[in-house]
This record gives structure tokens, sequence and C-alpha cells, in this order.
């Protein structure tokens, strides 16, 4: 019997089959879960046709995070395909390209506001739209980070928005966790990804990984954090909540 025998799970950010959430949605179905896919606008077919690599290929619905109409239109979009969730899977990260690479200093606010809406308010609102979907006995959702606790090379206010996300994670545990929804996140070390890709000097970060981590890192390896996002997912963390998960290779614990 999977770790997720029976349980329905609801993944976001599958654009490239390289990526965590794809392979969330991978190791999900083969451990027993149902899963469907959000995506939007002009990703929506690149999403469907990433889907088809997954051992079956599941349901795309629309979910644009910075549409309050999608978050409403969420439950029935979800009810289309399941007759309810048991976990989501918060795989969304974006920043506008001013907010990258160096610019900290000259950043405008206009562009910051759509970094924190888009990576860190939407798990609240996600979390939100999902959680009448959910038995009453709860559920599970999981977030993707990376360790927010210091500051990064050229990752500037998508940092800072990844420590708001880390901060909304907590004050959602707090809120949701009389109804029985368990928030936790996992920090990933670097993978090559859609949203890797996007961050100026990423390969800097491949060099860091490379020579701090005592376990070693391999950066083309999505399958580890997936893992660890799976079994948050389960119902093996029953009293796990408000947790943040290094799954790093350990370099998070190391001094220079």
């Amino acid at each position: 019997m999977g770790l997720l025998e029976g349980k329905r799970i609801l993944v976001t950010g599958v654009l490239m089959d390289s990526s965590i959430a794809f392979h969330v949605a991978r190791v999900a179905q083969q451990e027993g879960a149902e899963v469907v896919l959000t995506s939007f606008g002009r990703t929506m077919k690149i999403t469907q046709a990433i889907a088809k690599r997954l051992p079956s290929t599941p349901p795309v619905i629309e979910l644009d995070v910075s549409s309050a109409a999608d978050f409403e239109a969420l439950p029935d979009r979800v009810r289309e395909h399941v007759d309810g969730l048991d976990g989501v899977l918060h795989s969304i990260g974006y920043a506008p390209e001013s907010a990258l690479g160096g610019n900290f200093l000259n950043t405008a606010w206009e562009d910051v506001a759509t970094a924190v809406q888009i990576s860190a308010y939407s798990l609240k609102a996600l979390a939100v739209a999902c959680r009448p979907l959910m038995p009453e006995s709860g559920g599970s959702v999981v977030g993707l980070t990376f360790d927010a606790t210091v500051a990064w090379p050229k990752y500037d206010w998508m940092g800072v928005a990844k420590a708001a996300f880390e901060s909304t994670a907590r004050y959602l545990a707090r809120d949701l966790g009389p109804s029985g929804v368990r928030v936790n996140l996992v920090a990933a070390g670097p993978v090559k990804t859609t949203a890797a890709k996007s961050i100026p000097g990423f390969e800097e970060f491949e060099a860091v990984w490379a020579t701090r981590a005592p376990i070693g890192w391999d950066v083309s390896d999505a399958e580890p954090p997936a893992k660890a996002c799976v079994a948050l997912l389960s119902d093996w963390f029953p009293k796990t909540t408000a947790e943040i998960v290094h799954v790093d290779g350990g370099v998070h614990a190391m001094g220079a």
C-alpha cells in the first residue's frame, strides 16, 4: 500500500519535467494518490504537455494566483475531477527581472509587491481556497522554499519574498491547526528548474553546493525534495506543522 493511497492531491507549478513539482506529482501517483495539476494562461498548454509524462495523465485546472476570481472558482474546478482534497503542494514563485540580479537597492515597490503577492501571499490564498475541499479531519499544505535565513547572491527581493513565505506558513499553521490542517515547508537545495533559470548567476549556487554539502548534492536531481514533500503530504507526520524541512545536502548547517 502506497504512502498516499486514496489521497487526493493538488499540485501547482508543474512547468518542466525537471521541476520539483513534477516529481512530487510523479512520486505522489506512484504512492497511490489521485493528482490534479494547476496552470494558467499561456503556460496551460505547457503543463498539459508535461502532464503526459507522468505515470498517469492528470487533469489540469486553471489557477492564476494573482486572480481572486480564480481562487473563488477553485473549489468548483477541483470538484469537476475529484470529490475533495487531502493535500496541496504550493510550488509557485515569481519576481520581476528588476527584483533579481543585484538590483536590490533600486527595485521599485511595484515590482517588490508583485514578488511578495505571487511568491508569499499566494500560499495563504491557496490554503484558504482549498480548506473547504478538505475533510473535517484536516489535511496537509506543503510549500517549497529556498532558505530565507540568509542573504544570497543575486536573489535579492525574491529572498525577501521567501522570508515572507516562510512567515506566512507559520501563521497559517497557527490559524489552520485547530481545523486539523498542517502547514509545512521543504527548503530545497538548488535544482535546475524554470525558476532557477530566471535567477541571474544561478551557477554561483551550484558552486556553493558542490563544495559545502557534506552528503553531496546533485542540481539535476529533484527527487530528494520531492520525496520529502510527499512524506509531509502523507499521514506519517500527523503532529508536525509550522516546520521547515531542509533537503539541501546539509549546506544550511555548515559554517564558513
